[in-house]
């Protein structure tokens, strides 16, 4: 055996299986017809079955040949109906006879019967295995659990220029997927050389796909790119030292491998998966409860089957005292989809219904769920906690793993302190549930020795990764585990977003046609000036077209002709007017193959009319999903096919639409929203490559958003908070003197007694009036102060909104255990909601017009990141936007010179808004001028109409482009029109001195 040939790796590795347990098994008693190494099997019945095998030789005449052979046909058969995996878990009945084919390893020591049976598993590997009856071809190596074949490998060696791609190639090209072996035996193949994994659960000739089953290039767990570290021998050696360790091994054929429902795919986990999975357990088995984990793996990465894997993991899971750790296991979620999967993975586990429940109606079947026995995970969202306080009274001593799917800070504050109180509320010694109420709040916020929290997200913030990271050697908070958007994007399992990022900018005048010239506030019109311009029909008119055209062009052809877009808008009313823009645009045109879709919640009234998502699209809300995603290639469906997607605050997270390739974006990203949003583009298709995914951003610079993206490419972290902020804040409220302390505790004392109360009406009746009178003093200075002195009182209501929201989050953190701290937080609350608000009037938009516009390409960027290691995210420091400081007024005319200054550079006299300059036209009209001075604005409407388009006639030669399609499109004429006779009134009557 030469040093540099291929059998010296393939020795290596059987070297160090049999080192660890396995056994060496013989190509010669592989029954080629069968697909079983009876020589193993029958070794295995022996040695633990062997009264039941006496029994059925007894009913073969004592035969033993005769037993043997019929034993192994009928398993052959139960291996073609029911698949190697279910015989391995439940086994076969022969003749009314059990008969076990695998132990698995029991959860606790109790009984040594278990363990010894567990121990007599004889896993068996054989190298260069025939396995054909038609040839004599051989594998490099194959896996057997009890003389059943479960899984082959390929192995390559660079040093003889072969490598891990040759060995894809040759499962590809080289193994025939018809084979007995293949087909109906082993469940799983790796493609193996010193350097890199590959894995499949489905050799189909060319079309096999292999999927990357390696650590990480900087190790399990943490952040770093594809690929596998330095070691000290081969960078692969944790395939066979860990992986295919027997108890490993076993582990897996029992509570990992499972089948998909929907696609029938068998699914093997991931290395990241199995590692989270196991080391999240191993930690909890050895602490106990009480302590949180935060799991910050990326889009692509599998979330939901980890979920599952773990839930049911931990559902079991016993320390070594025997002792179970967790006494239910509940999920927190609002995905519906992961429900189904969890029934459906842990019942191929369990095969015993109930063990999984989702809480779909009611809090009395939450509370139902939590105090039975039955259901061992229970699943929910956090917002049902806050209504069963009263209907759960037995969870004394009882245990619980809290698993949170996307953890963010909103999962944090007083919707998890109510989920707290349910499962304390007599479940836990750390709470008195006869001591002083206000201590016992207190406690409840922090964290306690019965709950531990699992967090998963892709995108933690700041609060996330102090409520439930783990401190690091160098004080700071990380996640306890970490899959990277680095190592998925270049392992393939998402696409990057950011390699194609195209930006626009609009550029645009103001003209302020009010003669009185009023002093506004300047932030709030500012922003209301702003949005008059951003939603402009003229401006919406040439956003549709740059996207209506460049889908046609760009965006269209890809896919196969399956590709599909999105639009992402800051507010509902841009939502519908894009998409009305949009339509109007196709429309106009006549194309087709670019159809559009709008979604936003709730109603709306736009030009007067209410709309509705369902009522502009002609279907219902929760239809979208599938409508969006039919293709006329689907021949699973009939119907319109759907192109472009305009969103307002939906299907921006959790929306997996693999046929997306292109996002049109209007509106500002900034932080977690930003990945959350842009990320709906990653996911892969197979028809789909990184050259499909396409950006064209309206607003943000590329720049800005690599920055948005640098904290979740590979890991975060976060410095702690000072525990004395908190004080800090304290103090900034009271020192305002307006609190009095016998008033706060008359209030908490009534707020206490009334959640103690929660099922006498009267009582709650009661103690909602007392709310009110122990708030209405403070209010009442408040007001007085206002009035008096209004940036004292902003002051005041800034620090009181900053030390709640502060108290929220660093109560889960810290146990102040303060009652002053507690009383302050629940009186706070209550009065922030009570405190009247400054107005302000505000600048009628009607009288100002748009008068330029450009909307123009600025760049073509890649803004893609590079790798930089982990990312410090600055910690939670609770300060808010601060005291709403009147920021003076200045006059109108004043504002719109500065925002066209900044909004307005280079725009010149090719960019004026053609339209404007007819309203101009018609106000010095005599007929219109006589009309107006006559006749209300709907009157004048009437003239106005008539009137219009002759003025626009005789003006043709001014930019006859849009006057054409001011004449084509109903829709835009319409609106313009609208919006036309309401300023050219005003400003004629101004004029005259007419209000």
């Amino acid at each position: 055996m030469s040093v540099h040939e291929e059998a010296t790796f393939e020795a290596a590795i059987e070297r160090s299986l049999l080192g660890s347990g396995w056994l060496r098994g013989s190509s010669g008693n592989y029954d080629r017809r069968l697909g079983l190494d009876t020589s193993e099997l029958f070794a295995f019945l022996e040695a633990t079955q062997h009264d039941a095998w006496s029994k059925l030789t007894a009913y073969h005449g004592n035969s033993e040949a005769e037993t043997r052979r019929h034993f192994q046909e009928y398993l052959a058969r139960q291996i073609d109906e029911r698949g190697p995996l279910d015989v391995l878990r439940r086994g076969v009945k022969d003749k009314g006879i059990r008969f076990r084919l695998a132990y698995f390893r029991p959860a606790h020591s109790i009984t040594d019967d278990g363990w010894r049976l567990y121990r007599a598993n004889r896993l068996s590997v054989t190298r260069q295995l025939y396995f054909s009856e038609r040839d004599t071809k051989s594998l490099d190596l194959a896996l057997f659990v009890n003389g059943i074949p479960f899984a082959t490998a390929e192995l390559k060696n660079p040093l003889t220029r072969q490598t891990v791609e040759n060995a894809k190639e040759q499962y590809r090209s080289d193994r025939d997927p018809k084979e007995l072996l293949f087909s109906r035996r082993t469940l799983v193949h790796f493609a193996v050389d010193p350097d890199l994994v590959f894995v499949t659960t489905k050799l189909a000739g060319d079309n096999t796909r292999f999927l990357p089953f390696n650590i990480g290039s900087e190790g399990p767990g943490v952040s770093g790119g594809a690929g596998n570290p330095a070691a000290p021998g081969y960078r692969t050696a944790y395939l066979w030292e860990q992986i295919w360790h027997p108890d490993t091994w076993m582990d897996l054929v029992r509570r990992f491998l499972h089948t998909d429902k929907e696609s029938r795919a068998l699914i093997f986990p991931r290395y990241h998966q199995w590692h989270a999975v196991t080391t999240l357990a191993d930690h909890a088995a050895a602490h106990g409860s009480g302590e949180n984990y935060l799991v910050m793996h990326s889009a692509g990465s599998g979330k939901s089957n980890t979920i599952a894997w773990l839930a049911h993991r931990l559902s079991s899971l016993h320390n070594t005292a025997n002792e179970a750790v967790f006494d239910k296991v509940i999920i927190i979620t609002d995905r519906v989809v992961l429900d189904r999967q969890l029934q459906d993975t842990v019942f191929q586990f369990e095969h015993v219904p109930g063990v999984v429940q989702r809480i779909d109606k009611d809090s009395n079947q939450l509370a139902a769920a939590l105090g039975g026995e039955t259901a061992k995970v229970v699943i929910s969202t956090m917002q049902k906690f806050g209504f069963i306080l009263e209907k759960v009274d037995n969870l004394r001593g009882r245990r619980f793993a809290v698993i949170v799917d996307e953890a963010h800070s909103s999962q944090s504050g007083d919707n998890a302190t109510a989920l707290k109180k349910v499962l304390l509320r007599k479940g836990s010694d750390d709470i008195d549930d006869d001591g002083d109420p206000l201590t016992a709040s207190a406690l409840a916020r922090g964290r306690h020795g019965t709950l531990s929290y699992f967090a998963f997200t892709a995108t933690p913030k700041p609060k996330t990764l102090e409520l439930f990271g783990t401190p690091g050697a160098d004080g700071n908070m990380h996640p306890f585990h970490t899959y990277s958007m680095r190592q998925a994007i270049e392992e393939g399992f998402i696409l990057d977003v950011l390699r194609q990022y195209v930006t626009y900018k609009s550029y645009w005048k103001l003209a302020n046609q009010n003669p009185d010239d009023p002093e506004v506030d300047p932030g709030q019109t500012a922003s209301r000036l702003a949005r008059f311009a951003v939603l402009h029909p003229t401006m919406m008119a040439q956003k549709a077209e740059i996207i209506v055209e460049h889908f046609r062009r760009h965006t269209a052809p890809r896919l196969g002709g399956r590709a599909k877009a999105m639009a992402v808008t800051g507010s509902r009313e841009a939502a519908v007017r894009l998409y009305t823009a949009i339509r109007k645009y196709i429309e106009t045109n006549g194309y087709a193959g670019c159809a559009p879709l709008v979604a936003f919640s709730g109603e709306l009234e736009v030009d007067g009319a209410e709309v509705t998502e369902a009522r502009l699209n002609g279907f219902g809300e929760s239809e979208l999903p599938e409508r969006f995603g039919y293709t006329a290639a689907d021949d699973r469906h009939a119907g319109q096919e759907y192109k472009i997607l305009v969103v307002a605050e939906k299907y921006q997270t959790g929306f997996d639409q693999p046929l997306l390739t292109t996002m049109y974006v209007d509106k500002p990203l900034k932080g977690v929203a930003a990945v959350q949003t842009l990320s709906r583009l990653n996911r892969t298709h197979p028809l789909k490559t990184q050259g499909d995914v396409f950006v064209l951003d309206f607003v943000n610079e590329a720049g800005d958003i690599t920055e948005q993206f640098k904290p979740y490419f590979e890991t975060a972290a976060t410095v702690p908070t000072d525990p004395n902020l908190l004080y800090t804040a304290e103090h900034a409220v009271t020192e305002h003197a307006l609190l009095v302390e016998s008033e706060m505790q008359a209030y908490v004392e009534a707020l206490l007694e009334a959640e103690g109360k929660a099922k006498d009406d009267a009582a709650l009746q009661k103690a909602h009036a007392a709310l009110y009178r122990f708030t209405d003093p403070a209010r009442d200075r408040y007001v007085a102060l206002a009035a008096d002195d209004p940036e004292a009182a902003d002051g005041f209501r800034a620090a009181l909104r900053d030390y709640t929201r502060m108290y929220a989050f660093l109560a889960q953190v810290v146990p102040y255990q303060d009652e002053g701290l507690e009383r302050l937080y629940l009186y706070g609350r209550a009065l922030l909601n009570r405190l009247p608000r400054r107005s302000d009037p505000s600048v009628d938009i009607g009288e100002v017009q748009l008068t330029h516009l450009r909307v123009s390409k600025t760049g073509e960027h890649d803004a893609s990141l590079e790798a930089e290691g982990e990312h410090l995210l600055p910690g939670f420091t609770g300060g808010g936007a601060g005291p709403q400081h009147d920021p003076g007024r200045m006059a109108l005319s004043e504002l719109i010179e500065e925002l066209n200054d900044r909004f307005g550079l280079g725009l010149g006299e090719a960019d004026k808004i053609w339209y404007e300059q007819q309203i101009i036209a018609m106000t010095e009209d005599e007929t219109m001028e006589a009309a107006a001075l006559v006749n209300d604005e709907d009157n004048f409407g009437v003239v106005f109409d008539r009137r219009i388009e002759s003025v626009i006639l005789s003006r043709h030669d001014d930019n006859g482009k849009l006057m054409q399609r001011y004449l084509d499109d109903d829709l835009l004429r319409e609106r313009m029109n609208q919006l036309g006779r309401s300023q050219a009134y005003r400003l004629i009557r101004r004029r005259h001195g007419l209000t």
